[in-house]
């Protein structure tokens, strides 16, 4: 049986389903998706794409620390974009948030997000 363990931080949004923000197994971290919600109001962050991809890398570094990690931990990053045409911009974000070596990662062109979010990530982090 694997060392299973819940993971939770007020320092990002508190899970708005029936899901957890992070679940530990072992040493493998497996973080649910984020979109750009103020933790504190639970309300999405105005300024637009770039606000919101900005304030999704604040929610998951908030989840990754609370797990005994980082950004730099990732091993695998899904994005989901509601407008591929963003995908330099996140570039440019990752570029700020995390340092190579980069995580493996999918950027997928969805139809729409929760709470209209434009952006959503998810990912795997080892610790």
């Amino acid at each position: 049986m694997p060392n299973r363990a819940i993971i939770h931080t007020d320092n990002a949004p508190a899970a708005i389903g029936t899901y957890s923000q992070a679940v530990k197994v072992n040493n493998t971290i497996y973080l649910s998706g984020q979109i750009p919600l103020d933790p504190d109001t639970m309300e999405m962050v105005d300024g637009g794409f770039e606000a919101q991809v900005e304030q999704v890398f604040k929610n998951l570094a908030a989840v990754c620390e609370a797990s005994g990690g980082s950004l730099q931990s990732l091993v695998k990053l899904n994005i989901f974009l509601t407008d591929l045409s963003n995908f330099g911009a996140v570039n440019e974000a990752m570029g700020r948030h995390i340092q190579e070596p980069y995580p493996a990662r999918a950027a997928i062109g969805v139809k729409e997000l929760p709470k209209g979010a434009l952006v959503e990530m998810d990912g795997i982090l080892m610790v």
